[in-house]
């Protein structure tokens, strides 16, 4: 980033973060950490058939970081997908259209009270070794979100904001959508988009991220 962030953490070295998305880039900076993003030129992959929602947030990952680090080398890289998944099973990404976050929030919250999961899947590559080798850690965090039962009007109104659209399972929890969430069981930064704590885990581990300084 083009100035340096104060925070509880200060990165040593070349961070990378392989995602376009503004909530992570908002999660990193909250920490402290001082990185660069470059999205990822390849398109999201779609699941596939009777895929579990970890292994393809995971692989999603994976795909997004593969083709950062390819370019980048020197860097510590990070990439990370998140997927919501309705009480059906069904994976959510992201809504196409309205109509399409309609029929999202509809699987959701309408009518009833439902509970469902967010998945986010990281992958982190360590710089290239002297040998041209490169150190990856990758995991998957779940959070458990209930939502309150909303009529057809409420839905069709908050779709209407335009907020759904850019966001996976079209609610965005920090956003005007926090009305539709009643309890959350696990990580709310995952369901924003990145499991901070353990993302910061490992980075410290690495020695890339330590405590900030004065």
């Amino acid at each position: 980033m083009d100035e340096r962030n104060f925070g509880p953490f200060a990165t040593r070295g070349a961070l990378v973060l392989a995602s376009g998305s503004p909530r992570r880039r908002e999660l990193l900076a909250s920490a402290g950490l001082d990185f660069e993003v470059v999205p990822s030129p390849g398109a999201e992959p779609d699941p596939e058939p009777g895929e579990p929602p970890e292994a393809y947030a995971l692989r999603a990952a994976r795909s997004k970081a593969l083709d950062v680090a390819a370019a980048r080398p020197g860097a510590v890289v990070l990439g990370a997908d998140t997927v919501v998944v309705a009480p059906d099973g069904r994976i959510l990404g992201k809504p196409e259209d309205e109509a399409g976050a309609r029929e999202m929030l509809r699987l959701l919250c309408g009518g009833e009270r439902r509970t469902h999961r967010v998945v986010t899947g990281c992958c982190l590559f360590l710089p290239q070794d002297v040998e041209g080798a490169r150190r990856r850690e990758e995991f998957w965090a779940e959070t458990e979100v209930t939502m309150g039962a909303q009529p057809e009007p409420v839905i069709a109104a908050y779709a209407a904001t335009g907020e759904p659209l850019d966001k996976a399972g079209a609610y965005a929890i920090q956003g005007r959508g926090a009305f539709l969430v009643e309890h959350v069981c696990g990580s709310y930064t995952n369901v924003v988009g990145l499991p901070l704590a353990r993302v910061l885990e490992v980075l410290v581990s690495w020695g890339v991220v330590i405590p900030g300084q004065d």
